[in-house]
């Protein structure tokens, strides 16, 4: 993609950024290491490193970075290397979608820290994202270190799973308040620290090989490996099948008798090998709109 950045004070005014509008990034799921501030700008946590950012018309302002950063990090965080209007033409072949894809028109999937995404969205089972969010911010002030501050608050990096793994099952269920994950978040963290289990490796793996991979891990099964794959290692054939989804693929698409089963095999045949696009169009429509409910 090609845009304009002019630099200013530690900040950058960027034009020319297409499908690209932080609300529709940051409130469809797909992370939790933000905080939307009471300009509707979002204050942003990811690695080790900080921003605020805020879309007014045309022009995206981006706080805390400068032109290196924005470039070397930020850009391949953002996804902006990824033609977001192609994928939203080869997706855009029934109502339904169209309709998704136009309310959420500025979302891009974010290229997210595979540990980070894994614990995260262990702890999203059976959860919401103000409390899961709450959680891994918990985890992240109380075990991270201080990358800086911004408006007043101060934030923490997410910590490895080392650290985490040297904690006790009841610390983390009492400290981090994430109830029965507790065990999930310690003995996943237990194997990836001792190398039992790989991160990396998922990289190389076919999508259907690396999801059983992942369902390995204590906490992880169908929706969340899906999210992790999705979200962290770029599998866009991932499709996570959580409440909102289910709903929307029931009434949209499928009928109300419709299984899980039913939506995971009409998936490829319904959005093609690019359905993981469509989940999280679908997903942020129905969610906000409150479709099926």
């Amino acid at each position: 993609m090609n845009y304009k950045i002019e630099e200013g004070v530690n900040s950058l005014v960027i034009t020319g950024l297409e499908d690209f509008d932080p609300k529709h990034i940051f409130e469809c799921g797909q992370s939790f290491r933000w905080k939307r501030e009471e300009d509707l700008s979002y204050t942003v946590i990811a690695k080790n490193k900080l921003i605020n950012i805020k879309k007014v018309e045309d022009t995206v302002v981006v706080k805390n970075t400068d032109y290196d950063e924005w470039i070397n990090f930020w850009h391949s965080y953002f996804d902006l290397d990824r033609d977001y209007s192609t994928i939203k033409n080869n997706l855009s072949h029934d109502e339904h979608l169209l309709k998704a894809i136009e309310f959420g028109s500025g979302m891009r999937l974010l290229n997210q820290d595979p540990f980070e995404t894994t614990i995260s969205f262990i702890i999203s089972s059976n959860n919401q994202i103000p409390r899961i969010k709450k959680s891994v911010e918990l985890i992240a002030n109380d075990l991270g270190t201080l990358i800086g501050s911004f408006n007043g608050d101060d934030y923490y990096s997410f910590p490895d799973a080392l650290t985490i793994a040297g904690l006790s099952e009841e610390y983390i269920k009492e400290k981090y308040k994430v109830g029965f994950r507790a065990k999930y978040i310690f003995e996943t963290s237990k194997k990836i620290a001792s190398a039992e289990f790989d991160l990396d490796e998922i990289w190389n793996l076919p999508y259907e090989i690396a999801k059983k991979e992942l369902m390995k891990l204590p906490g992880v099964g169908p929706k969340v490996s899906d999210c992790i794959l999705l979200f962290a290692y770029k599998k866009q054939e991932a499709f996570p099948i959580d409440v909102w989804v289910n709903r929307v693929m029931k009434t949209l698409y499928l009928g109300d008798d419709a299984s899980k089963k039913d939506i995971e095999e009409a998936k490829n045949e319904l959005f093609g090998d690019i359905c993981g696009y469509a989940q999280q169009y679908l997903f942020y429509y129905a969610r906000e709109l409150g479709i099926g409910k």
